[in-house]
């Protein structure tokens, strides 16, 4: 029985309101059905016949979603909509048939709506009846019958499995990877043409002058020179620079403990690190844990103005956890634009979570838990 409350409030009057729109929408439901399966399936003899029961095979899907939508509104239901069907993406025609004729969502529709119609009739004659001879108990009967509607629609309209949610995650998340790279790749190529390379040229052209002036001055020749020099050394640091913003060294070569060292050392707030590691991970997950705590170092250095900061790094069975803390003033968010969201979407993107505690006034604390893969040597 449901919970004590008014008899007639806005969640039962929803439940009503759905039972008595069961039957047109049923009607509608069962008539496209039928018309459907009968015309598709007598048609298969047919070179219209299977072009014919794929289409309404994804017609079933739009009414699908118009019926998950009214489950939302009226139930309160909450069920997932199915990943597209990736017909822009499958192939020739003959797969893309293939594709949408195999597809479970709508055959599951179809069968949502054709065994509904009984039920449609039943429900929308109990209420109607019940309006004007049951109504004491009709908030009893509308709660009943609405709760074998969300059975059917959580049954019969939710997305196929958990493999199916799986797919849409992995399709979002290499739409992630993708994007992330690419960004990469945009400020490799500016940080290269603004400034290795914007030097490189300015060189060139100082060693070109002073090789004119080699003979009839040789002394500003020499200065032209030494500031050559000059240039070639921040030229070389610009570029060691960029090459640790791509794969540190250190990292290849000694792991997170040195690399996390190396990186705390260039933080502007004093850092603690401890690495308690019995092997080193895949190279993959070790880049990605160096990157997140050199963001966050990063971030502490620019926005926190805290005393003291640690990092914390250790593996839990098969999770690779990794803690930064700092004693700052707190309030960082995921959508702060402190680049939270971007490492988020990059942990997200290798089934890694990210989490950030940080109240007012601090202190701050984001852990980031990567999965487990052992090296490859």
């Amino acid at each position: 029985m449901p919970r004590p409350r008014p008899a007639y409030d806005a969640h039962t009057r929803k439940e009503i309101a759905h039972l008595l729109l069961n039957l047109p929408a049923a009607l509608l439901g069962f008539t496209y059905a039928i018309t459907s399966l009968a015309t598709g399936g007598a048609l298969t003899v047919t070179v219209i016949g299977l072009p014919l029961l794929a289409v309404c095979l994804l017609g079933a899907r739009q009414l699908g979603k118009l019926e998950r939508a009214r489950a939302r509104k009226l139930l309160g239901v909450r069920v997932e909509e199915p990943s597209p069907l990736p017909i822009a993406r499958g192939g020739g025609p003959v797969q893309r048939l293939w594709m949408a004729l195999k597809d479970p969502v709508g055959w599951r529709t179809l069968l949502y709506e054709a065994i509904r119609l009984p039920w449609g009739v039943l429900t929308f004659c109990t209420v109607l009846i019940s309006l004007f001879v049951l109504w004491p108990v009709l908030p009893y009967l509308a709660r009943g019958m609405t709760n074998v509607d969300r059975a059917m629609v959580r049954g019969l309209l939710s997305p196929s499995d958990e493999l199916e949610r799986r797919i849409t995650e992995l399709e979002s998340d290499r739409g992630i990877v993708v994007d992330t790279a690419a960004a990469d790749l945009r400020r490799i190529e500016r940080d290269l043409h603004d400034g290795a390379q914007a030097r490189l040229v300015n060189l060139a052209m100082g060693l070109g002058l002073a090789k004119e002036k080699l003979l009839e001055d040789p002394d500003t020749a020499a200065e032209m020179v030494a500031e050559a020099h000059g240039e070639v050394k921040l030229a070389l640091q610009e570029l060691r620079d960029l090459a640790r913003g791509i794969h540190p060294a250190v990292l290849t070569d000694r792991g997170l403990d040195a690399a996390l060292s190396s990186v705390a050392s260039r933080c502007t707030v004093p850092v603690k690190v401890t690495v308690d590691l019995p092997s080193r991970p895949a190279a993959a997950i070790e880049g990605i844990a160096y990157f997140t705590v050199s963001e966050l170092l990063q971030n502490i250095s620019k926005h926190s103005r805290a005393r003291t900061a640690s990092v914390d790094v250790w593996r839990t069975e098969d999770r690779l956890l990794v803690q930064v803390q700092d004693d700052g003033r707190g309030g960082a968010r995921l959508d702060g634009g402190t680049g939270m969201r971007g490492l988020a979407d990059r942990l997200g993107a290798v089934d890694g979570l990210f989490g950030v505690d940080s109240p007012a006034g601090g202190p701050t604390v984001v852990t980031a838990e990567l999965p487990w893969r052992d090296r490859q040597e």
